[in-house]
């Protein structure tokens, strides 16, 4: 499912402007049947049909796009319940085909009225046949906001004339190399039965676990809970985040002499309490204007983009790009600027009375500053949005707004201090320069999300720690004045405040260089790529699977494109896993983790390097790494499978993993440490580790595996 619609609003609202956000009613679909009175045996049509929106249209069925390209495609589940078969695929009827200059390509598209046809061969009487829609609408004109649609809805119930005829094979299914047989609509597959989680099966073909749904009258989906307190921390760090990010964009030659310039405004021929009441109104209007932003964001992309946003290559190259483009204009190479038309209207509204007035200068300040901001309040959003919390843009551009606001009201109340602010001049230009090559560095780790997840092998851990050496290397230079750019002041002699900054930047750099022969530098877990990227290691021989690395039944699937860390051997498959468990009679320890996690990588190089630690897990545990973000590799045939918390057909192991994360174990986020019995498969401690529980605690770490080894070895000594 392809969601890029959803970057081209991103970016339309990064480069161009603030946009009215408002909650879109998505449609809902009902169900008919072609025929009210059939012969069992019979083949008629359910006919499903809604209504588009005003303003937008539906895509269809229909695309002649690459499979994994384009808008998402309209898809209908039908759950089988024995009175019907399916009998061919979805149609789509009345759609237009449209070209999609964005994708290249051309597909269905309704406006109005949306109609689709799915053929049943009708067996017996049918109580209803439940149903589910999952698609995608967008605007019809430039702004290009689209949203996802789904909807469960039923068609009625039918009676049949006559005896069932002989069931028949579904006409048109795609069969695997093994037989099994792949719907051309997202309908559950056959399993094993099993649904309770203190006894789950090993899984192989023919046979799947709590995670995959047994049949088509399955209906319990996984109830993932979230953290309360994870959440509240995650959100204070990116209000924090954006608020230091305000304050720096205050220290911008588009911002910090406009201070005295609104000052001065407020304070004009009027007096002490009107100079107050302006300065408030002006300071709630800034903050409501990026708090506006972020909603927009919010709406636009929801929680459920989240996993998409931080883990597919398409956004991250495009975010990578960005931040280039970001850094480029922060060195002097051009401004992005908005249309002076829409400036100067705002700033011809300023001098209007009452609170309008201080209203259109926050807008005029908004705008003038975009050319310096625009980076910056792009880069906050980037990295909010990107949490897949639906609150978390609007809380970051609240903290942005607040410290862009702060300092013009507080100087128009006091305007005394005025005069204790430092004067204007090269050193603003210095600080914007000093930006653009922190987003050149932040640039990479966009990258290398894409790289790790794909296994493109293109941002190894030595050449992204090269790149930030040269980078940092190159900033440390410009403090000191060896480096000067087009627009740079001349720069007599060398202020303290400056060289202070050159030698932690350069102090920061060689503090890098020994990473280059794999030096953990913990001070940066979680921002490098993983260790097991790294062609040579000093004193290593960098050869996995050597002896006393950990303990292994069988070797491994996957090993030669997934590692685990602090050089352990182990499992990338659940059920491997379990079966080795039960081999050597030891526990297993499950990691569930992500290419693109940061916190995974922190508690690997903060607790697992730790000698008790990793020594413990390759003594005593069978390790299992179980990457729920792995885009490349594919599940054999017969292992794929309907998700209970997707509830969509699937055929990744990444895929695979997140629905074990959610139904054993009911989370969704990542890192997360579970030891259990393979025997049994029971969990064996009384509280599962996380990154926000264990606070890269070695000592806890190691008192958790203690307990679930002492628990395993009270059951089976």
């Amino acid at each position: 499912m392809n969601k890029k619609s959803y970057l081209i609003a991103l970016v339309a609202l990064l480069l161009s402007g603030l946009v009215h956000a408002q909650q879109v009613a998505t449609p809902k679909f009902a169900a008919s049947y072609s025929k009210t009175n059939p012969k069992a045996g019979e083949i008629i049509d359910v006919i499903i049909s809604t209504t588009v929106p005003d303003g937008w249209h539906l895509y269809s069925s229909n695309s002649n796009c690459p499979a994994d390209d384009g808008p998402i495609r309209a898809e209908i589940g039908l759950t089988s319940n024995g009175s019907f078969e399916l009998v061919g695929g979805l149609k789509s009827v009345g759609d237009h085909m449209a070209f999609e200059e964005v994708f290249n390509c051309s597909t269905g598209e309704f406006k109005g009225k949306a109609k689709f046809l799915q053929k049943i061969k009708v067996l017996k009487d049918i109580a209803s046949i439940d149903m589910d829609f999952y698609g995608q609408m967008c605007t019809n004109d430039a702004s290009g906001r689209c949203v996802p649609v789904k909807d469960k809805f039923k068609a009625p119930a039918l009676t049949v004339a006559g005896e069932a005829a002989p069931s028949k094979p579904i006409e048109d299914p795609v069969k695997t190399d093994d037989e099994t047989v792949v719907p051309s609509v997202i309908v559950p597959v056959q399993g094993a039965d099993s649904t309770t989680q203190s006894a789950m099966p090993l899984v192989s073909a023919g046979s799947l676990g709590h995670y995959a749904k047994k049949d088509a009258n399955d209906k319990e989906p996984c109830q993932v809970k979230s953290s309360g307190a994870a959440d509240n921390q995650s959100f204070w760090q990116i209000f924090i985040a954006a608020l230091l990010s305000g304050f720096l964009g205050l220290l911008t030659p588009c911002v910090f002499p406009m201070i005295p310039m609104t000052v001065s405004f407020f304070m004009k021929n009027k007096s002490k309490a009107q100079t107050i009441r302006e300065a408030l109104v002006f300071a709630v209007s800034i903050v409501l204007i990026y708090v506006l932003l972020g909603t927009v964001i919010a709406v636009a992309f929801g929680a459920n983009a989240g996993n998409w946003l931080s883990t597919h290559w398409l956004p991250n190259i495009l975010f990578f790009i960005i931040f280039v483009v970001f850094a480029a204009s922060f060195f002097g190479a051009f401004e992005i600027v908005l249309p002076s038309s829409l400036v100067n209207k705002a700033d011809q509204q300023v001098d209007k009375g009452g609170f309008l007035g201080p209203v259109f200068m926050a807008v005029t300040i908004a705008l003038v500053s975009f050319s310096c901001t625009g980076p910056i309040v792009g880069t906050v959003l980037v990295k909010s949005a990107s949490t897949g919390e639906v609150a978390a843009p609007i809380i970051a551009m609240m903290g942005f707004g607040l410290a862009f606001a702060l300092p013009f009201s507080l100087f128009a109340i006091f305007p005394s201090y005025l005069n204790k602010l430092p004067k204007s001049g090269g050193w603003l230009n210095s600080v914007k320069v000093v930006l653009g090559f922190i987003e050149l560095a932040f640039a990479l780790k966009f990258l290398s999300v894409a790289d790790q997840t794909y296994h493109w092998g293109l941002l190894d851990r030595e050449v992204y720690l090269s790149l930030w050496i040269v980078i940092f290397a190159l900033m440390g230079f410009y403090l000191l004045g060896k480096i000067k750019f087009s627009h740079d002041s001349d720069m007599p002699f060398l202020k303290v405040p400056r060289l202070i900054f050159a030698i932690a930047t350069l102090s920061f750099t060689v503090y890098m260089i020994p990473g280059l022969w794999g030096a953990p530098l913990k001070f940066l877990a979680g921002f490098l790529p993983p260790m097991s990227t790294q062609d040579f290691v000093l004193g290593q021989d960098g050869h996995a699977g050597q002896a006393g690395c950990g303990n292994i039944a069988k070797p491994p699937s996957y090993a030669d494109k997934l590692h685990i860390p602090q050089g352990i051997c182990g499992y990338f498959d659940y059920e491997e896993a379990i079966a080795a468990g039960k081999e050597l009679n030891l526990p297993v320890f499950l990691d569930f983790t992500g290419h693109g996690c940061v916190n995974c990588r922190k508690m690997e190089e903060k607790v697992w390097s730790d000698s008790r630690v990793s020594s413990s897990l390759k003594k005593d545990f069978i390790v299992a790494s179980l990457y729920v973000d792995d885009k490349v590799i594919q599940l054999p045939a017969n292992q794929r499978f309907i998700g209970r918390s997707s509830g969509y057909e699937v055929t990744t192991l990444g895929d695979k993993n997140a629905e074990i994360e959610a139904c054993y174990f009911n989370a969704n986020s990542q890192p997360l440490y579970v030891i259990i019995d393979p025997f049994t498969e029971k969990i064996l401690t009384k509280k599962n580790e996380t990154a926000e529980s264990n606070g890269y605690n070695a000592d806890k770490f190691v008192a958790f595996l203690n307990e679930g080894l002492g628990n395993f070895k009270t059951v089976h000594p």
